[in-house]
């Protein structure tokens, strides 16, 4: 019976870390306060049980482990089964396709959570949010003058270069500068 109390606890585990997984993509900071009774409300548990099962002071049992299974969409006697390893980690995550993993979308977990807070953000807000991240990232969007002749840098890339430039001066014009508190 022990066997299954540490299986049952362990995907109960996973199952949280999936909702926070889920939640932290597409939440600002007020949605991801509270996660575990959150967590506990959407399992229809009080958040102080749940405490008591992640301390091991409670275990769940066969009821508590087919409303976890239901409630979290997964079929009936996942609970009792483990589901360890790189392949349930992998089974567990969205699949993307090869080519949507490219250097401009997010690596992990604390950048999906940045990403996340920026569209909050922004979608809230468009035009302060434009102003401020545009105020905020220009030190390091924008290429600093050279203190000396920098080595010329082939046709290609430097054509690269100046279109960034170009690209980044367009976006800053006709966005008016932030007031700076007193």
């Amino acid at each position: 019976m022990r066997d299954l109390a540490q299986v049952r606890l362990d995907n109960a585990l996973a199952l949280f870390e999936e909702f926070v997984r889920a939640t932290a993509r597409h939440a600002d900071a007020a949605t991801l306060r509270g996660l575990e009774r959150r967590f506990a409300e959407r399992v229809q548990i009080q958040p102080s049980y749940w405490s008591q099962i992640k301390g091991r002071s409670r275990q769940i049992g066969e009821r508590l482990a087919r409303q976890f299974e239901q409630l979290c969409h997964k079929p009936p006697g996942w609970m009792d089964q483990p589901h360890t390893g790189a392949a349930a980690a992998a089974a567990s995550l969205p699949q993307r396709a090869p080519e949507a993993a490219d250097e401009s979308s997010p690596r992990d977990d604390d950048e999906r959570f940045i990403v996340g807070l920026v569209l909050t953000y922004y979608r809230r807000h468009p035009q302060r949010a434009r102003t401020r991240l545009l105020d905020l990232l220009g030190e390091v969007l924008a290429p600093a003058a050279p203190a000396a002749p920098a080595p010329a840098a082939p046709a290609p890339l430097a054509a690269a270069a100046e279109e960034a430039h170009a690209l980044w001066l367009r976006s800053q014009s006709g966005v008016a500068p932030l007031k700076r508190k007193k």
